[in-house]
């Protein structure tokens, strides 16, 4: 019976999750290349685009905060944080970063500061969203079940 409500559990986080617009068929896409040979696939994935999108963003406030600030620099590290950011389907991420890439080409430094503080945000609630649904997988693994697949719709 626990198996079976972790399970519920995880289709009420996912779909939060994938509701609200954090992740789109990316993550999904994911999932399914996950197997018995390589069970933290996902997770490992995730972990990486973390780490990248923290260094990223570093580099993003940095440059932003020099006194002339190379705006084209500024869209390289934008163009790379959303590619890593579609990637793993971390929708919302993708978006903010598509704003940001306008800033950018605008000019607009207060565009892009406010991107900035957007796009940490947004960083930080999917990465909590998917650490709560990491921790569920691992949950239903110990208490000896199988950790639901999304489909693809």
């Amino acid at each position: 019976m626990e198996v079976s409500r972790l399970q519920r559990r995880f289709f009420k986080i996912f779909g939060g999750v994938d509701g609200k617009g954090f992740l789109d068929a990316q993550f999904t896409e994911l999932q399914h290349l996950q197997d018995e040979n390589n069970p933290n696939f996902v997770s490992e994935v995730v972990s990486l685009f973390f780490e990248d999108s923290e260094r990223l963003l570093n580099e993003l406030s940095r440059t932003l905060d020099q006194q002339i600030v190379d705006f084209r620099k500024v869209d390289a590290h934008v163009h790379q944080l959303k590619g890593s950011s579609a990637s793993i389907g971390a929708q919302r991420v993708k978006n903010v970063c598509l704003a940001f890439r306008s800033c950018c080409d605008e000019n607009n430094l207060e565009g892009c500061l406010g991107c900035l503080q957007q796009v940490r945000q947004e960083c930080y609630l999917v990465k909590n969203k998917l650490d709560a649904l990491f921790r569920l997988e691992q949950q239903i693994l110990a208490a000896g079940g199988a950790v639901p697949i999304m489909s693809k719709d």
